[in-house]
């Protein structure tokens, strides 16, 4: 076994290309390669035996949690009856169509249609696209501009990464591209101006997309895309009112907005959908990860019935939409989606992650909130953040160089629990499975203390 585990570890370094990984270090054995054998409930093994609670659910995505029987068996019967056939032209499987109808019977007041693809980036490359194409039916060809924000994220290919707003993803790439432009961030405890309350940092956002668009010119801003709460750029749960306030913006100058529920969907936040859980009126929205809780690949584009009436007279002007993916609404990958959909139900898994998310996030924030070189616990549903900071009183950061977020994440790991060391700043991220019950909650909480006492203690 030993022997196996070395030539995998060989064959790891020298031929498979990792994402969001320091290539370099990572092929000459600096950083360590861990090998994922199985996993079950919140807990994953590598070929080492060493078992870790996943506290932040892959990247997100497990939500039902791992050994899901049910789901394999889907997967496996559809294989057998139907492994693939294409969605072009009318083409439909009951698996594709079934999913359809019970995601629209989920989603937010007001949508209409799905249209499938493989991961949440390039369902966002499908908005795009769309909302260029609604502008263009109805007559205006200038609106197209779109605005995201920065530490907002949505994907990783040519637009996606350039309406992600990380730096991490547009270094020596050429992004952003036009016509992406980004707005500032609704993170309250990075807010420039301390004396503001909640409500006026909101307005202050709300402001300043404002003066962008008319900076912009109306007429040339097509969109808004946002997550409900901000994910990787730090699990960042908006001001109170922000997304009233940026709705009334783009409700005045007819600006679409995109939700992007990649993280939120089916059910993170305590809701089905982030939108409802933040009043949130959407007419595109972005999903993916907790659609089939990633035991297959599978993304939507979910639209809005006022965005369909304009879409179906395109194609009574020009035919046939032309935009595709080969593998767009797999059947394999919908029969996950439809077990996956039936077990969130059947578990009470949006409930749980509620109730227990708001039970994680309270007893972390007893645990270290208190701590000198803890600046904020934050988050909201079963999503949660610690911020670090060299001084509290000041809201001095650490130098980026001393690599905080990575240490307190690495003595995490060490104490059998995952979490995630987000970029751009020195923040520790959890996002587990929604089945977490409360002695694994328990279990993290225990660890995370541990883990920054060890990393910060005599700092």
């Amino acid at each position: 076994m030993l022997d196996k585990r070395n030539e995998l570890n060989a064959w790891d370094r020298d031929h498979f290309f990792h994402p969001s990984t320091h290539m370099g270090m990572h092929a000459r054995g600096e950083t360590p390669t861990r090998v994922i054998s199985s996993a079950e409930g919140v807990y994953i093994t590598d070929t080492s035996g060493k078992k870790s609670l996943d506290a932040f659910a892959g990247l997100y995505c497990v939500n039902v949690g791992y050994g899901r029987q049910k789901i394999a068996d889907a997967i496996a019967e559809q294989a057998k009856n139907l492994a693939y056939y294409h969605a072009y032209v009318g083409h439909g499987t009951e698996a594709s169509i079934t999913l359809s109808k019970m995601i629209i019977d989920r989603a937010p007041e007001g949508m209409s249609r799905v249209y499938f693809g493989l991961s949440g980036s390039d369902a966002n490359e499908t908005n795009i696209k769309l909302i260029w194409y609604y502008n263009n039916i109805l007559g205006r060809p200038e609106k197209k501009k779109i605005i995201s924000r920065w530490r907002g994220y949505h994907g990783s290919g040519v637009m996606t990464g350039s309406l992600t707003g990380l730096e991490l993803f547009h270094k020596a790439f050429d992004l952003p591209r036009a016509p992406i432009l980004h707005t500032e961030a609704p993170y309250y405890f990075r807010r420039a101006d301390r004396s503001m309350s909640e409500e006026q940092f909101a307005q202050h956002c709300a402001d300043k997309l404002e003066e962008m668009i008319l900076a912009e010119g109306p007429d040339t801003v097509a969109a808004f895309i946002g997550e409900p709460i901000l994910g990787t750029g730090g699990i960042v749960p908006p001001a109170k009112t922000y997304w009233q306030k940026t709705q009334a913006v783009l409700d005045k100058y007819d600006i679409l907005l995109v939700a992007d529920e990649v993280v939120t969907g089916f059910g993170r936040l305590g809701t089905m959908f982030g939108s409802d859980h933040y009043g949130m009126k959407p007419d595109l929205i972005t999903i993916a990860k907790g659609l089939t809780s990633a035991y297959a690949p599978l993304s939507g584009s979910i639209v809005s019935d006022k965005m369909w009436q304009v879409l179906v007279q395109g194609s009574d002007q020009l035919g046939a939409i032309g935009h595709g993916w080969t593998y767009s609404a797999h059947p394999i990958c919908a029969a996950a989606g439809i077990a996956n959909l039936e077990l969130v139900d059947e578990l009470g898994i949006v409930e749980n992650a509620g109730s227990t998310g708001a039970y994680f996030r309270s007893e972390l924030a007893k645990a270290v909130g208190g701590h000198k070189h803890v600046g904020e616990v934050r988050g909201d549903g079963l999503m949660a953040a610690i911020e670090f900071v060299e001084d509290k009183d000041d809201r001095k950061f650490f130098d980026p160089a001393q690599k905080i977020g990575p240490q307190v994440a690495a003595a995490l790991l060490e104490r059998g629990v995952i979490g995630r060391a987000m970029p751009q700043g020195d923040i520790l991220g959890f996002a587990p499975p929604l089945c977490l019950t409360r002695e694994e909650a328990d279990t993290v909480v225990k660890a995370a203390a541990g883990a920054i006492d060890s990393v910060l203690s005599g700092r």
